[in-house]
């Protein structure tokens, strides 16, 4: 089966976080999104951590869980992301990390350790005074079977890899746990093809999860693996050994669209599109821009823009279908109006994916507006327009005027490096 997985989500005690989510409820919006494998967020939370032994039952599989009440839909796995903050090489480095843990138990255990490094209460992503590699390093003495990434390895205040206090290296990052990270995750304002100009990073799997602070978030990116049914163990072999029987692919945000990927500043309303130079100043107020993800990825890349690596698994670019409906029809994504529209989607085709990157488009038109079959045939076939994202604002879509497609045309297909194929 087709097993649909986002491994880093919040809880409502993570900072800028939704306080109405819940784990009935992450399980509940995964169902309507498509998502079968789901992380928890947020269990070095304490009070979090007591909802999910309150709220799961044991899955099917070692490390898999239910939600009580409602054991055929998604399944989850222990999931949290944690800020370490160290001083390297003069520099102080802020990184956040995503741990998997293999049940409830290595899970308490790996609270139990973090705790000595920071208040695991102060918030759902805790921050530690520790560094990348001694996480690591109490992570697995913790959990042998636990699987840490770092997370949105760009983003500049808090990737790995970020221009602000991020490292040169997953190896200068991690020291000698660098051989116990096989993932990265590329956070929303790069993908795939961006990061294949870094050499280096060619040993690593590279993974897409939504990074959701709020449910209607959720999915944003994903992964997608072939397996019987969901499995954490399964999930993990696969992205270690990179097996493409197994890790099929990752579905992409518009990195454009990320809100760190050109330079600028926010305050003054300054982009810079480092593609077209760079820029050393805001002209605005006079000081330095934030340098973002595509400026970094030139910095370190050894690889010119198109390089493909042989072997990588492929990817496809979404735009999620509340965003594609509100922008079709004029309305606000949080507007009854394309509430409506969306629900009639869901009841017609079944997930969130499936009208995203199955359904005929033509029948989506039938089934509400023109507009958004149209602008879901563009977005397969990578026929829009992006104003890109800059310190912290997200980049700005429009996906009717670049593509102007004949509406008529009906398309399954989706995109990934190879051009036009299906997942």
């Amino acid at each position: 089966m087709k097993v649909i997985a986002d491994f880093h989500v919040h809880s409502r005690y993570s900072m800028a976080c939704s306080k109405t989510i819940t784990i009935k409820g992450l399980g509940a919006e995964a169902g309507g999104k498509g998502i079968n494998l789901i992380g928890t967020g947020d269990f070095t939370h304490p009070l979090w951590m007591e909802e999910i032994k309150e709220s799961l039952v044991p899955g099917e599989e070692d490390g898999v869980f239910k939600v009580k009440g409602m054991e055929s839909g998604a399944s989850f796995v222990l999931s949290s992301e944690v800020s370490t903050i160290s001083r390297d090489s003069g520099k102080v480095r802020k990184v956040h990390h995503c741990i998997l843990a293999s049940g409830i138990g290595p899970a308490e255990s790996i609270n139990a350790g973090l705790k000595r490094y920071g208040n695991l209460r102060s918030d759902g992503r805790p921050t530690l005074l520790m560094s990348p590699a001694e996480l690591a390093g109490l992570v697995f003495d913790s959990d042998s079977d636990a699987f840490l990434f770092p997370a949105h390895i760009w983003t500049p205040y808090f990737g790995v890899l970020g221009s602000i206090s991020g490292f040169d290296s997953i190896d200068e990052a991690y020291g000698d746990m660098a051989k116990r990270v096989y993932a990265l995750e590329t956070g929303l304002s790069s993908d795939p093809k961006m990061n294949w100009r870094v050499s280096s990073l060619d040993r690593f799997t590279l993974i897409s999860n939504s990074d959701m602070h709020s449910l209607f978030k959720l999915g944003r990116e994903a992964n997608i693996f072939e397996m019987e049914r969901p499995s954490y163990s399964r999930a993990i072999k696969a992205i270690k050994e990179k097996d493409a029987a197994v890790f099929k692919g990752t579905i992409e945000f518009y990195p454009e669209e990320g809100k760190y990927h050109n330079d600028g500043h926010r305050g003054c309303g300054f982009s810079a599109d480092p593609g077209k130079g760079k820029a050393e100043l805001c002209p605005v107020c006079g000081n330095p821009p934030v340098i973002g993800v595509m400026h970094r990825i030139n910095d370190l890349a050894d690889r010119a823009p198109g390089f493909v690596p042989e072997g990588r698994p492929p990817y496809v670019n979404i735009v999620p279908l509340a965003e594609v409906i509100s922008h079709a029809i004029g309305k606000g994504q949080y507007s009854s109006s394309v509430s409506a529209i969306y629900g009639r989607l869901l009841r017609r085709f079944g997930t969130e994916f499936a009208v995203l990157m199955e359904a005929d488009t033509e029948t989506i038109s039938k089934e509400s507006e023109r507009s958004i079959g149209d602008s879901i045939y563009n977005m397969r076939h990578n026929k829009v327009r992006i104003t890109a994202g800059y310190d912290g604002v997200y980049g700005r879509i429009d996906l009717l005027e670049a593509g102007n497609p004949p509406s008529a045309r009906k398309g399954k297909a989706v995109r990934n490096q190879k051009g036009l194929a299906e997942f």
